[in-house]
């Protein structure tokens, strides 16, 4: 067989035509899509692990959000519980305040009541004393108390001691100094009289005498004279009449309001209740 060595380079060259044809018409379109749809898929894998962080990235601030917003909740329960807590001490406090308020004011109306009560038996039963004794006097000696009181008063006036006869001499040598009587009633004319005389017995004193009305002595008289002070009256008797009012009534006794010091002269002495 001869070997056409024409043949055989009409075919390569067929063949290598072919080739070239087909790499520029045919595999170079196809690799060229094939290339297109790589870069196509590569980069909707490249988005997708982009949409992928981005979704994780949301995921993970929401959840930080979540834990967030619960422990904001759980912040704002346990202050919401506090306040409450506290709210409900404050009313209470406030409950037992006005509570113990009224309770006190309740008390101490009571009290006040009771000591009223007390004071008023105490006065009836003094001015029943009274009474009494100056109805007993009347009848059985023919005097009644008041003028027994003035008699008993200047009785004690004539008969001072050295000491007390001293100490109202100085007074009533004081420049200004005056003497008064107190009593816890009016003085007749001749009761007045009385007792001037028995000042000017004692002392040989000119001084004048001015008399006054003071109820609160409780039936009783009192001489001062520039802070020396000769007093006589019955509020020591009638302490235990008090006393035997408030065991009856369940009461501590009442502390009386201490009158006011007056000064007294550095040598003047001061009479005791007999």
């Amino acid at each position: 067989m001869l070997f056409d060595w024409f043949t055989v380079g009409a075919q390569a060259l067929n063949f290598l035509i072919l080739v070239w044809l087909m790499k520029r018409f045919l595999y170079k379109p196809i690799l060229d899509a094939i290339e297109t749809r790589e870069k196509r898929i590569a980069k909707s894998l490249a988005d997708a692990a982009l949409k992928e962080s981005a979704a994780k990235k949301e995921r993970d601030e929401f959840q930080t959000k979540n834990d967030d917003f619960d422990h904001q909740r759980k912040a704002l329960l346990s202050k919401a519980q506090d306040d409450a807590q506290a709210e409900r001490q404050r009313l209470m406090d406030e409950a037992k305040q006005s509570a113990d308020a009224l309770e006190l004011k309740r008390k101490s109306a009571l009290t006040s009541e009771l000591q009223n009560l007390r004071q008023d038996i105490a006065r009836r039963s003094r001015d029943e004393v009274f009474a009494t004794a100056d109805k007993v006097l009347t009848d059985l000696a023919g005097t009644t108390l008041q003028a027994r009181m003035v008699e008993v008063f200047t009785s004690r006036l004539r008969t001072l001691d050295d000491k007390d006869k001293t100490g109202l001499a100085k007074a009533l040598t004081t420049p200004g100094a005056s003497v008064s009587v107190r009593s816890a009633f009016e003085l007749t004319p001749a009761q007045r009289e009385g007792l001037q005389h028995a000042l000017h017995d004692t002392l040989a004193s000119d001084s004048t005498l001015q008399f006054d009305t003071t109820p609160e002595l409780i039936s009783g008289l009192e001489l001062t004279a520039n802070g020396w002070k000769l007093p006589w009256n019955i509020a020591d008797f009638l302490a235990s009449l008090e006393r035997s009012v408030d065991e009856l009534l369940k009461l501590p006794p009442v502390a009386k309001p201490k009158p006011k010091a007056k000064p007294k002269h550095p040598t003047a002495a001061a009479k005791e209740t007999p």
